[in-house]
């Protein structure tokens, strides 16, 4: 009888064991940002900066400082995860005088992914769409072009934007 005691401990306790998970760490799951490149508009193919360059995010509430005042040839911007849209502007200025503002809204649509107990949920954008709003002055964005339309890493560049 003692011996079937002490055998019943000891598959109760490897019983129990076995159903612990690793650590709750998470290391690998993490909701990917927005990446764009600057490019030169008259060759296609060559990086280009853009000299202090100002980019504000849009909110209902506000606008909020997202970059400010860089020389940059890309990039990375958080789009919201509670919203199907996000507004940036872009203002780049050349000289006191020459401040040229250009609002970009970037729409797509939010796909959550359950990644583990310790990472939750991670988030993808899918089918990303960008529009632009004509202020009354020039604008400095010629043209901009999606390269990736599903954003889920930010391994390289979704949106290519010349000027």
């Amino acid at each position: 009888m003692n011996k079937l005691k002490i055998v019943i401990i000891i598959f109760l306790g490897i019983l129990s064991f076995s159903a612990c998970e690793k650590d709750d760490i998470c290391i690998d799951a993490d909701t990917p940002n927005l990446v764009i490149r600057f490019y030169d508009v008259l060759d296609t193919t060559e990086f280009k900066d853009v000299q202090n360059l100002i980019v504000r995010g849009l909110l209902p509430e506000g606008e909020q400082d997202t970059l400010d005042n860089a020389a940059l040839d890309s990039i990375v911007l958080p789009l919201r995860v509670d919203a199907t849209s996000t507004s940036f502007t872009m203002s780049r200025q050349l000289s006191i005088d020459d401040i040229n503002v250009d609002t970009l809204t970037f729409n797509y649509e939010v796909q959550e992914i359950y990644q583990s107990r310790a990472c939750g949920y991670t988030v993808t954008y899918q089918g990303l769409e960008i529009s632009t709003q004509e202020p009354a002055d020039s604008l400095w964005v010629q043209d901009f072009t999606i390269v990736t339309p599903n954003i889920e890493n930010t391994a390289s560049a979704h949106v290519k934007i010349f000027h």
